[in-house]
């Protein structure tokens, strides 16, 4: 699985991008189908910043969650915690149809 943290319109420091790649790394637990992850971290005009996380799996499209405010660590808090939620569901789905 490969884990890709970039950032556009800041300067993305080391500890952003580690704080980043490790939330990510939480994901896999929610669904084992992970492939890669992709975070893209925006800065925006007026202090304001986007988070967007992507996820690649197997039997499904990629899942796509964005966060925005004026704290990058915040966002991508509540990008992870959204993403989280959906592959949380996307699992219990697959389940659902199987049994």
């Amino acid at each position: 699985m490969r884990i890709d943290v970039t950032g556009r319109h800041f300067d993305m420091t080391e500890a952003i991008s580690s704080y980043a790649e490790t939330k990510a790394e939480k994901l896999p637990k929610f669904y084992n189908g992970v492939q890669e992850i992709e975070v893209v971290l925006e800065g925006l005009p007026h202090s304001e910043f986007l988070a967007e996380v992507r996820v690649d799996v197997v039997k499904h499209s990629t899942f796509v969650a964005k966060a925005k405010g004026e704290d990058v660590y915040g966002c991508i808090d509540q990008s992870i915690e959204k993403m989280t939620r959906q592959l949380t569901d996307f699992k219990q789905k697959l389940k659902d149809t199987r049994g």
